[in-house]
């Protein structure tokens, strides 16, 4: 990772003025599920900036966006009232035009004068912007050249900006390709979320305190597993099913419901990695000292010492609470993905609010993902109060995880070339 962001090239490089600029961004947005309105305009204000460096350069900007996918069909939706939110976010006009990339969205790119913006149809009408197409057909961005948006929006452009990172992890043709053809640069938010990102792997101020919760473990145990071969971490906080994995790897029976819970999930194969972790990291690993369960309608805590008991354990218990708050507050770089418990149920927030108060009240340089984490955040502090908040999910896990992000090498590409090698 070192040398990533030095090695994609900035927008201030691009002599924009007067120019057409596809701008990849991604504002894919939580919906309401009957109304499909959306629910959240947090990804549509992160691109803002961005949209107003290009503007104020007098950029003619072509906007590539999509909503839903094959796996969230129910949001796959026009980008109608993305287009208004942008415009009213900005005070301009952003057009809509529901065509991707065929002879309407061309003719009304070809027509941008410098300043203007248009938003094209949503990606996901195409099927190879898809996650089913990428997962099933596999092309190299060099393979992508003749796909029907490249083909038909790159003779059009002069530069392509990418300020995706949400959607880094996807090889597509809207965020892998045009770098073959066209001078590319880094948006604003790409900057700074792999900037952040990289605060927390290569230059973490010290102890560097992550904190690895909620359901998705795989995601946890792929961070888990970089920071402590690479030393990045100086301590791991597990709660959530996470906690729960590490705790059974030390050999805590944790009842019958709980074990059941686990392996109907398969979450269980992660017992033996970490079995693993602890055998060679046991000082940097935390699980819980005591968990929360409903008992007679009301929240009851047991400590380790007293377990099984036949519950399902919903949340961390007050002296874990306890040990998390003065981890945090002597931390110099913290990492959050993941609540402590079921925060959704009032007998079961006391955990994830009290870390995110404690991550809040803390000195260190904070770092928060995930849609679940950020969901957290939002209802228990001002998460102003944390230094940087990341659109991204699975991109974000796979950074920090090490794996390659397609977007980053094809970035890095595209960055190489200048004005003159594209011929219009």
């Amino acid at each position: 990772m070192a040398g990533t962001i030095s090695a994609i090239k900035a927008m201030d490089e691009l002599a924009v003025s007067g120019k057409t600029v596809i701008l990849r961004l991604d504002i894919n947005s939580p919906l309401d599920p009957k109304t499909k309105k959306i629910v959240s305009e947090n990804r549509i204000k992160k691109s803002l900036p961005t949209l107003r460096h290009l503007l104020e350069r007098g950029a003619k900007l072509a906007i590539l966006a999509h909503q839903g996918d094959t796996l969230d069909y129910h949001n796959l939706i026009p980008l109608t009232e993305h287009a208004q939110k942008l415009s009213a976010l900005l005070g301009q006009e952003v057009r809509y035009i529901d065509d991707v990339c065929g002879p309407a969205a061309q003719e009304a790119v070809r027509n941008l004068k410098a300043g203007e913006a248009v938003l094209l149809g949503n990606l996901r009408y195409l099927s190879e912007e898809i996650s089913t197409f990428e997962d099933a057909v596999k092309l190299k961005p060099s393979e992508m050249l003749n796909t029907y948006l490249v083909r038909s929006l790159a003779p059009l452009a002069d530069f392509y900006v990418n300020d995706a990172f949400a959607a880094a992890h996807r090889n597509a043709p809207s965020m892998v390709a045009f770098q073959e053809l066209l001078p590319s640069a880094g948006g604003l938010l790409l900057m700074d979320e792999i900037r952040a990102l990289a605060t927390v792997m290569e230059k973490p101020a010290r102890p560097n305190v992550f904190v690895l919760g909620g359901l998705k473990i795989s995601d946890a145990f792929g961070m888990m597993e970089q920071v402590l071969e690479n030393g990045s971490a100086d301590k791991i906080l597990t709660c959530g099913v996470t906690g729960q994995i590490m705790m059974m790897a030390a050999g805590y029976d944790l009842g019958a419901k709980n074990e059941e819970f686990i392996k109907a999930r398969s979450l269980d194969v992660f017992i033996k990695p970490a079995q693993d972790y602890l055998a060679r990291h046991r000082d940097k690993i935390v699980y819980p000292l005591d968990l929360a369960y409903e008992q007679a309608g009301k929240r009851a805590e047991i400590m380790l010492s007293a377990l099984p008991a036949d519950e399902l354990y919903l949340d961390i218990g007050q002296q874990t609470i306890e040990k998390f708050r003065a981890e945090l507050t002597g931390a110099g770089t913290i990492f959050v993905n993941g609540p402590a418990g079921v925060y959704e149920n009032p007998l079961f927030e006391n955990g994830t609010k009290n870390i995110w108060t404690a991550i809040a009240e803390a000195k260190g340089y904070s770092v928060i993902g995930g849609g679940d984490t950020v969901s957290a955040a939002q209802k228990f502090i001002d998460t102003g109060k944390i230094n940087y908040v990341c659109t991204a999910g699975g991109a974000m896990v796979r950074f920090l995880s090490g794996d390659r992000l397609p977007l980053l090498a094809a970035m890095q590409k595209g960055g190489t070339k200048r004005g003159d090698d594209h011929a219009e």
